[in-house]
């Protein structure tokens, strides 16, 4: 009798839930594991227009073009430049997270996360207009610069060879800061009020709140995203650097991604950038791995 009322009880399995997730399977599916077919174009000396078996099977040839390209190792120079940056930045959003949580008054909060948010729905082409006509030669910054005697003479930081890295890297920020403090917000909502309270009891202020409760509830997230910045730490993307590129800055913002852009697409070297972009994947795997390893080791527990 008593199994009898334990079958009863055994909750049915769910299978509604199942189908709602079934279309999100399907397109990361479509999007993420059927590109993967595409991997044959790197073994292939693919020529467009002609069927692919039908091209010369040239096998790792290109691959062993990779370590002996002078334009790769350029890049790769660049692209690690920036990737090695922009995770030494990645405590910005946390920080900043925490100082928006600071602000008592709620219409203020507010206005403050949606003012910094904003940028990151604006287009990169809308930003290089903005950069153009604040730092270019005749640009507001620049004669302002110009007139307090900051600057001997107007000089465009555009196309200025030395400040490619951390001008890119500032306008980067500025357009994701507020995006990525989103998360850091959410985790901190989710923090236990009694902490607060037991802290505010022992003397602690806002400071020692935010060392101390705050910071070490956030270090789980924080853990989980930086591992993620690790994988995509060779993925730089190429918008950006695609605009504010010129004859001058070429040399130091041309990154991988852009590369592959420019070899694949205007130059129609399909199988070279193929491979390239596998040895890249290749590579943000082995990185996300490492880092999830040494996060056991660390933390005593795996992450992703």
């Amino acid at each position: 009798m008593a199994k009898a009322i334990a079958v009863k009880q055994r909750p049915r399995k769910r299978y509604s839930l199942l189908f709602m997730v079934l279309p999100f399977m399907l397109i990361v599916l479509l999007f993420n594991y059927v590109p993967i077919f595409g991997w044959l174009y790197s073994v292939y000396d693919y020529i467009p227009g002609v069927p692919l078996f039908d091209c010369e099977f040239v096998g790792a040839d290109y691959f062993k073009m990779i370590f002996t390209d002078a334009n790769v190792l350029r890049t790769l120079k660049n692209t690690v430049i920036f990737a090695v940056i922009s995770i030494c930045l990645t405590p910005l959003p946390m920080i900043f997270a925490i100082l928006l949580n600071e602000i008592k008054n709620g219409p203020v909060r507010k206005f403050v996360q949606t003012f910094t948010t904003l940028p990151n729905f604006i287009s990169w082409v809308i930003i290089f207009s903005l950069a153009f006509a604040l730092f270019s030669t005749d640009g507001m910054m620049t004669a302002l610069l110009v007139k307090l005697r900051i600057m001997d003479e107007a000089q465009s930081v555009l196309s200025s060879k030395e400040s490619v890295y951390w001008f890119q890297t500032f306008l980067a920020q500025w357009k994701m800061l507020g995006w990525n403090s989103i998360i850091y917000l959410a985790a901190i909502a989710g923090i236990d009020q009694e902490q607060y309270e037991a802290a505010r009891v022992d003397g602690a202020g806002y400071f020692r709140c935010a060392l101390h409760v705050t910071l070490p509830s956030m270090m789980e997230t924080y853990v989980v995203l930086f591992i993620l910045n690790i994988g995509n730490f060779l993925n730089t993307g190429y918008e950006q650097y695609m605009l504010f590129k010129n004859s001058v800055t070429a040399p130091n913002i041309e990154v991988l991604d852009l590369y592959v852009y420019r070899i694949g697409l205007e130059n129609m070297d399909y199988s070279y950038g193929v491979a390239i972009s596998i040895v890249k994947s290749m590579v943000s795997i082995g990185l996300v791995v490492i880092a999830n390893l040494v996060a056991k080791k660390i933390r005593g527990n795996t992450i992703i």
